[in-house]
């Protein structure tokens, strides 16, 4: 642990992720200029409104994932709906993919996560607890916290997953196999995210940090790793 590196954990702010989103028409986050490095086309027609992005399952299964393990098991079941309605002719769960489902989620006022999923979430969160390097990176500090700062003359925000005041940036991504993740890195382009995570904060603090990626499987065996 780098113990002469101290962030102050106040200078980022706690912000509903919807609310954080919806200022990205005036500040530049770390997608969009992935999106500009990809293709300067691309992000000229999502900055415009010309391609909206969805929300997919498997980004809501994410979303989850991330909240669960970095903010904890009472902010996962605050944020999300678990589970979802049981078919009294099969006396099993409707699809996640069903209108019942749907409809279940809609009236809970908040994302639905399907039974499908719930034991995938669980799985992964006990496979990073087995990894001694992520439990400590992710033992103090502050999850979700917003920064704002001016960057190469733009107004920039950052949503860090995880801010250590000893370590720096963690950043939690799930991956299909750890085997392949460092070529995931490469085509995510997740080193050109840290890198933006790090310079923003800089701005700030006056000096650049450590940063850290905790990768975990999303199926068995659900290896962690860090990076």
């Amino acid at each position: 642990m780098a113990m002469d590196l101290s962030i102050d954990l106040n200078i980022l702010e706690t912000e509903p992720a919807e609310q954080y989103h919806a200022q990205a028409k005036d500040h530049l986050s770390s997608h969009q200029l992935i999106d500009f490095i990809k293709c300067p086309w691309l992000h000229f027609k999502k900055h415009s409104g010309l391609i909206q992005d969805k929300e997919t399952t498997a980004y809501l299964i994410g979303r989850a994932t991330h909240c669960r393990i970095l903010e904890g098991r009472d902010a996962y079941e605050s944020q999300f709906a678990l589970g979802g309605p049981i078919n009294p002719k099969t006396d099993r769960p409707f699809g996640k993919d069903t209108q019942a489902f749907r409809g279940w989620a809609q009236k809970q006022g908040k994302p639905g996560v399907h039974y499908d999923d719930l034991d995938q979430i669980e799985n992964m969160a006990s496979g990073l607890s087995m990894n001694n390097k992520a439990v400590d990176l992710l033992l103090y500090g502050r999850a979700e916290g917003v920064l704002r700062a001016d960057y190469c003359g733009m107004s920039c925000q950052c949503r860090y997953d995880w801010l250590h005041p000893h370590e720096g940036v963690v950043d939690l991504k799930t991956c299909d196999d750890l085997t392949w993740f460092e070529s995931d890195a490469r085509r995510y382009r997740y080193i050109n995210q840290l890198a933006f995570y790090q310079a923003v904060l800089a701005e700030v603090i006056g000096e650049l940090v450590p940063v850290h990626i905790v990768a975990v499987e999303k199926k068995e065996p659900y290896r962690c790793g860090v990076w």
